[in-house]
């Protein structure tokens, strides 16, 4: 099924502690509340897949992977009270993060 005219938003996190079931756990609970961001369409928490090829990347520890209905609702979910308490409230689990967003080609 291809999805239309949707915001794609996903975030891989680099955990500064990527053994530390704490901090994993803590991240993941983070993400959870975050999930109640009321501009979210749909939302995935991953890791990576045990798969092995060359050109996949597993060097990260979670992803966040939303769907938005549209930029404006992704805009929203950038400034929205929960969202910004997340950055503050977890930042200090991650050493790096990546974001990708794309949209209908």
């Amino acid at each position: 099924m291809q999805l239309k005219e949707i915001f794609i938003h996903h975030v891989y996190f680099w955990l500064h502690n990527p053994e530390s079931a704490k901090d994993r756990n803590a991240l993941l609970e983070g993400l959870s509340k975050l999930s109640s961001v009321q501009t979210i369409a749909q939302f995935h928490i991953g890791q990576p897949a045990a798969t092995n090829r060359e050109v996949i990347d597993v060097s990260y520890s979670v992803s966040w992977l939303l769907l938005f209905k549209n930029k404006g609702d992704q805009d929203s979910y950038q400034v929205d009270p929960i969202h910004l308490n997340f950055v503050k409230e977890c930042s200090h689990l991650w050493k790096k993060v990546t974001v990708y967003d794309t949209v209908d080609v």
